[in-house]
């Protein structure tokens, strides 16, 4: 089974706040909060996360985000629950983190319903449960969460929670390397490499790897590198090779790293 990040990400903006730089209009949006409205709260909330305005404080950014999670707020439902997951500004409760994910993701948050996913696919905070994983990934990868596609082509090619289809494993993985998510891309060119559920094509793999790397993927660094040595789905070219496998290993590769400690 492929590794699904226990600490799927999180901290989502609901509205910019580079307002807060002037302290006006930092004020204005605390006193709103001090009077009870929820969205000024999550913003509160988003702005001592994000160092808005205000120095980084992820106490006073849990404190604002219960405020609005108890009133509904879906955004800082969702934030509340990667607070617990993460341990910032309070104890690490996956069960806290997993009820608040809940909440939100039964609100149509898709960002909620991703790291639902992630918490039944890991068993973090309830009993693991691939079936109900793949339910909530996808429910956010239809709404076009890039991470959620990503996860639901992992599900689809390991069989797990669902029967297994490469083909539908290549069209999430597909979708969701169209919106630059560096892990789809890597397995998009993984796949076009084996030919998996699509026709192989080296040149694809090597485009897609490329795409990845580029974003710092190291096993797509890795991948590229080797590929530039052997010419396949791109001129042989050793220079560029021995630049992406210096990349890779220099980010922590162990075969990367292998293959300099060999060469000394």
């Amino acid at each position: 089974m492929h590794l699904i990040s226990n600490r799927i990400i999180i901290l989502l903006l609901i509205l910019p706040l580079s307002a807060c730089d002037q302290a006006s209009n930092f004020e204005d949006i605390e006193k709103s909060a001090n009077q009870g409205d929820a969205l000024s709260q999550a913003l509160l909330g988003e702005a001592y996360v994000n160092a808005e305005g205000v120095s980084q404080d992820y106490k006073k950014a849990f404190e604002w985000y219960i405020k609005a999670a108890k009133q509904g707020n879906v955004d800082a439902q969702n934030n509340l629950g990667a607070l617990y997951a993460n341990g910032h500004g309070v104890a690490e409760d996956d069960k806290q983190a997993f009820e608040w994910y809940n909440k939100a993701a039964k609100q149509g948050n898709a960002q909620a319903q991703n790291n639902l996913g992630a918490a039944y696919a890991n068993g973090e905070g309830v009993i693991q449960d691939y079936k109900k994983a793949f339910e909530w990934y996808s429910k956010a990868a239809e709404q076009g969460n890039a991470d959620a596609q990503k996860y639901l082509g992992f599900l689809y090619e390991d069989g797990s929670g669902v029967t297994q289809d490469y083909k539908k494993a290549f069209e999430w993985y597909n979708k969701s390397a169209e919106q630059e998510n560096a892990d789809a891309q890597y397995s998009l060119g993984r796949i076009y490499a084996i030919g998996q559920g699509v026709t192989q094509d080296y040149k694809k793999a090597f485009e897609w790897y490329k795409k990845s790397a580029e974003q710092g993927n190291i096993d797509a660094q890795f991948t590229l590198g080797m590929m530039y040595h052997r010419g396949d789905g791109t001129a042989q070219n050793d220079e560029i090779a021995e630049i992406w496998l210096k990349k890779a290993a220099g980010n922590g590769h162990k075969d990367a790293i292998s293959l300099f400690e060999d060469d000394q």
